[in-house]
């Protein structure tokens, strides 16, 4: 099954199966109940520092793949656990961003995408 990316401001809807937030923090003015989220997965989000470091400007984007990349590499059974269940559900990774293009899901979305072709 295809994993998806949307913004958690954005309306839940049942077509988007199993909703996971993938921010360490929970999104500013998103009540519990309006966000429908099935997991939050903070341990698989950009550790405090390299968020910090990023939004706060000290960071490329490049730099920040990278160095998040690597972060995940340490959370290899957690992932393993959420490419098994994106086998069997639609998975929709859930952030908060403003950026859809450069933003942690992006980045965890191709992590997993390419646990699965290995």
């Amino acid at each position: 099954m295809p994993i998806t990316l949307k913004r958690i401001y954005d309306e839940a809807d049942s077509s988007d199966g199993h909703r996971i937030l993938v921010d360490r923090l929970w999104p500013r003015g998103v009540s519990k109940e309006k966000a429908k989220v099935d997991e939050w997965m903070k341990e698989v989000a950009p550790s405090n520092e390299l968020r910090k470091l990023f939004h706060g400007g000290g960071l490329s984007w490049a730099e920040f793949e990278k160095q998040y990349q690597e972060e995940l590499k340490t959370h290899i059974e957690e992932l393993r656990a959420l490419a098994e269940i994106a086998k069997t559900l639609k998975v929709t990774l859930l952030y908060s961003s403003k950026n859809n293009e450069q933003n942690n899901a992006t980045v965890l979305k191709e992590f997993l995408e390419g646990m699965e072709a290995t």
